[in-house]
């Protein structure tokens, strides 16, 4: 009769097992990993303890260490940046308010805060003859105001200017389009000549006729739509 052959087990038919719990420790550092970054329901998570008995069990209650995760600090961060940067604006606001009153030009300058920042706008007679856009020289001692204070600012700043609704034809300005974007375009090549400013910061825009504040329907009216309007923008609605 013919003897077995004695079957010899490979060493390497175990090696499957090796493989299969590194698989395991793997998925498992995985969801430990998802439940450190997940938000626990402290109440839901009671519930689930009382209805193991694991409270009544142990002699104590079950409790969970809250961590703040790093989303919640990052919102935390930028609350409390936008929060600055909003007392900055209502500084900005109160300083220009209390130079206006302080040289009497809160008949022809006004300065108050909307969601667009603050808000100045500054009457044709202060900066320019009627029909120009050469700056006046009266108007260089609020300008150098805040010339001065947009130097302490990162704030995007926008220069907008408006005319009435009279016609108006020069070989230097065809229409009112042109007119309103010169004298905006003026206010700020004096800022970035007599301080260190740059261009960047800055934004000029030419509405014409457009966008009037009253009717165009007496001189005193037509006064007030020809204006130049200085935004220092409020970075939280950019």
């Amino acid at each position: 009769m013919k003897r077995r052959k004695k079957v010899q087990h490979s060493s390497q038919s175990n090696k499957w097992m090796v493989t299969f719990a590194d698989l395991v420790t793997l998925i498992l550092v995985f969801f430990i990993l998802l439940f450190s970054m997940s938000n626990i329901d402290n109440i839901k998570f009671k519930q689930l303890v009382n209805s193991l008995g694991l409270s009544e069990s142990n002699g104590a209650d079950a409790s969970i260490i809250e961590f703040e995760s790093s989303s919640q600090s990052q919102e935390g961060n930028n609350k409390k940046v936008l929060s600055n940067k909003s007392a900055e604006l209502d500084r900005i606001l109160l300083q220009v308010q209390q130079y206006l009153e302080e040289n009497n030009l809160q008949e022809v300058i006004t300065a108050n805060r909307d969601e667009r920042g603050v808000v100045l706008v500054l009457q044709e007679q202060v900066l320019f003859e009627t029909g120009e856009a050469e700056i006046l020289k009266k108007g260089y001692p609020f300008l150098n105001e805040l010339g001065a204070l947009f130097t302490t600012i990162p704030n995007q700043i926008k220069i907008e200017g408006y005319t009435d609704n009279r016609p108006i034809k020069t070989y230097r300005y065809p229409s009112n389009w042109e007119l309103s974007t010169a004298r905006a375009s003026s206010v700020i090549r004096y800022f970035i000549a007599h301080y260190d400013l740059k261009s960047e910061q800055f934004i000029a825009i030419g509405y014409g006729e457009a966008k009037p504040v009253v009717e165009n329907t007496s001189e005193a009216n037509m006064q007030k739509n020809r204006r130049v309007e200085i935004i220092i923008s409020d970075p939280t609605n950019e």
